[in-house]
């Protein structure tokens, strides 16, 4: 049974004032000790039970959240077709909640387009520090960096946030923004998972490389390498990525 007790608030907690999560979770003893945590920490919480609701939620105009946390196991409609639409109409970061131990569960939310995720049961102030990582990994560091990025067709403005491939904007998640970033300041250069964890995800660290190997699939389709003989992103086996240079 997760408890909210030994949570005071986080450092963060005068830049997080506004922020907003939207918490999806049928559980209500969790969903209330999760939101209670979270908005302790200095989070909006608005809390829904049902993955449709959700989906009503993202895509209502007049909503706007900078986080969803989702848990897989909804009524109705699954944590996985919640995500999977969401992706449709918006790059919001997603944290995935499952309490199964099966890696295919992670790889395929993963997949279609989770930024990260924790396994049940956690400690909500874990979440907490989570949800602070991706709003500060989407957030982008454009402040330190001027003018494009270029390798071959593909353009990455970092100031605008927009990335484009023979001219074409590619429709990219926050953290396949950055990942695109870095492979292609580095083009020609092979850059090891363990970097790529750093530079983008940016924990000490966390997770673990299969949310660097997703969000590349991911990035690979977007610029359309083939998955026989990928033109753009090459995998060094055993090590990490390289972004060819032509």
């Amino acid at each position: 049974m997760m408890s909210p007790e030994p949570v005071g608030l986080s450092p963060w907690h005068a830049e997080e004032v506004g922020q907003r999560v939207l918490l999806v979770e049928d559980d209500g003893s969790v969903r209330e000790a999760v939101a209670i945590v979270l908005e302790r920490s200095g989070f909006q919480v608005d809390g829904v039970a049902d993955g449709a609701d959700a989906l009503a939620r993202v895509a209502d105009d007049g909503e706007r959240f900078d986080v969803v946390v989702l848990d897989l196991m909804l009524p109705s409609l699954s944590g996985f077709d919640v995500c999977r639409e969401i992706r449709k109409i918006s790059g919001v970061p997603i944290v995935m909640l499952t309490a199964k131990t099966d890696i295919t569960d992670v790889v395929v939310g993963l997949e279609l387009g989770a930024d990260d995720y924790m396994t049940k049961p956690f400690e909500p102030a874990e979440l907490a520090a989570r949800i602070r990582a991706v709003l500060r990994r989407s957030a982008g560091d454009a402040a330190d960096h001027a003018g494009a990025l270029v390798a071959r067709d593909v353009l990455v403005d970092e100031a605008a946030f927009r990335a484009f491939r023979n001219g074409h904007e590619l429709a990219l998640t926050a953290i396949e923004f950055k990942l695109v970033c870095e492979l292609v300041r580095n083009a020609g250069l092979v850059l090891t998972r363990e970097k790529l964890l750093e530079r983008v995800w940016g924990y000490d660290y966390l997770g673990d490389s299969r949310l660097v190997d997703m969000a590349v699939k991911r990035l690979r389709a977007k610029l359309g390498d083939a998955a026989d003989g990928p033109d753009y992103i090459t995998t060094v086996r055993g090590i990490g990525y390289r972004f060819e240079r032509g």
